[in-house]
């Protein structure tokens, strides 16, 4: 008589872990969307402030925190440091290609840009002043090079493809659901660069560069290298604080500098418009 029940808890045990997986998909999934779809439609620095918020990586490092202790969210944070700097390089290498490729083209160079330079660092151990030191090096010299890209106004915007959204949907549900399963195995490093990958950014790609050309859609990622700075920032808070604080609290601080970083160059930029009036 006992052996129906005790079938049922044992399933129920064993879809559990599953349904939760399939809630941080659908979770992080849909923030994602909201956002970009919110993205596409303003202008390329705003767009690109929006972008480069943790809105792909933010999901992700708190259902890795629900799964792993502090040390493992500081050392995923380190990871996600070493390689942030890489979809900097992202960015400006498909700006560039955005110029005279197509999509498909453009964005598959970059692509592969991207894994040739992460996949090197990643792994590698770094302390925080190194990784840092790194950073602001390396967006100061990509910064002046993007400014040749940033001027072009956002176009009318076409049709959206049906697909688009889907797509999008999929993608970071996908992101989320590997990292899940595979953190344990392939550790904090690793895991940090999943966190990482340009999901968000290329989804955008996908969809403004058929909608409003090549140069526009190049205005946008070139302007993200100010915001991938200030995540940086963020992820260098979140690695600090997780030991005293723990983690749920310090990627509460590092939402809060990433916010505070891209408001404050929102801000710069509106009162800079307005002084040249």
């Amino acid at each position: 008589m006992l052996a129906a029940p005790a079938k049922r808890i044992d399933s129920f045990v064993l879809l559990t872990p599953l349904l939760a997986l399939v809630a941080k998909m659908i979770a992080a999934a849909s923030l994602v969307v909201t956002a970009s779809v919110v993205a596409e439609r303003s202008g390329p620095f705003v767009a690109a402030m929006i972008a480069t918020l943790p809105i792909s990586a933010g999901p992700a490092l708190v259902f890795l925190a629900l799964d792993h202790d502090d040390a493992f969210i500081a050392g995923a944070a380190l990871g996600a440091m070493a390689t942030n700097a890489v979809n900097g390089v992202f960015c400006l290498v498909y700006a560039a290609l955005a110029q005279r490729l197509d999509t498909v083209r453009a964005l598959g160079l970059a692509l592969i840009a991207w894994f040739a330079m992460a996949l090197p660092v990643t792994g590698q151990v770094f302390s925080l002043a190194q990784l840092l030191l790194g950073s602001l090096v390396l967006f100061a010299a990509l910064i002046p090079f993007s400014l040749r890209y940033m001027k072009v106004p956002m176009p009318a915007l076409a049709a959206r493809a049906r697909f688009a959204i889907p797509i999008r949907a999929l993608s970071v549900a996908a992101l989320i659901g590997v990292l899940t399963l595979l953190s344990s195995a392939i550790g904090p490093a690793y895991s940090g660069m999943l966190v990482v990958f340009p999901i968000v950014l290329s989804s955008l790609i996908v969809i403004l560069q058929p909608r409003v050309g090549g140069r526009a859609s190049a205005a946008v990622m070139a302007s993200t290298l100010p915001g991938l700075l200030g995540f940086a920032a963020a992820l260098a808070v979140v690695h600090l604080a997780s030991a005293p604080l723990g983690r749920f609290q310090a990627l509460a601080l590092g939402l809060l500098t990433s916010f505070a970083w891209n408001g404050g160059l929102l801000l710069l930029r509106l009162v800079t418009r307005r002084a040249r009036r």
